[in-house]
């Protein structure tokens, strides 16, 4: 009789999908309209024009940049374009909203352009334990796009796993 120890977890076949590698290294950054306007009520065209013209844009260069208004106002769509046309040459990646708007843009665009068809019958555990927090949202689609392809989805570490599908025997 030996006493040698068995990683069954390792020899269990399971791929693990760990979303925490699709999460961004690139600086977040929020843009908020309400330091542009009037008494940060009203938004004045050609002041807001003259900021654009003015402005240092290099500061976003490699970042991202999610643009907002945390004022009570009523500002009008082209100010959101406006900015963010002259924001795309700089920033990486532009988006309306809040810095978790971003951050799940971020992710579902990551998610996009990964190969899912190579977890074809393949048995994935999508991690759940990460150094960051990873929006649910990210593992909804994660969730979403192995189906098609995955034998089983589960969701945990590899020694604990709460199973969500299991592809039926034909």
């Amino acid at each position: 009789m030996t006493d040698e120890i068995i990683n069954k977890v390792a020899e269990s076949g399971l791929f693990e999908l760990d979303l925490e590698k699709y999460y961004p290294k690139e600086e977040m950054l929020n843009l908020d309209l309400k330091e542009y306007l009037f008494m940060e009520l009203i938004l004045k065209e050609k002041d807001f024009r003259d900021f654009i013209r003015q402005h240092d844009w290099s500061q976003f260069k490699g970042k991202h940049v999610a643009i907002t208004c945390s004022a009570d106002a009523i500002v009008p769509t082209w100010a959101f374009m406006l900015l963010a046309t002259v924001l795309q040459p700089f920033a990486q990646h532009v988006v309306f909203g809040t810095l978790d708007d971003l951050e799940k843009s971020l992710f579902s665009e990551k998610l996009s352009q990964v190969d899912w068809k190579k977890f074809a019958n393949e048995k994935v555990v999508i991690k759940g334990c990460s150094k960051v927090q990873v929006p649910v949202t990210a593992y909804v689609e994660a969730a979403n796009r192995l189906r098609p392809f995955a034998s089983s989805i589960m969701f945990g570490e590899a020694c604990s796993t709460v199973p969500l599908y299991k592809q039926k025997k034909p």
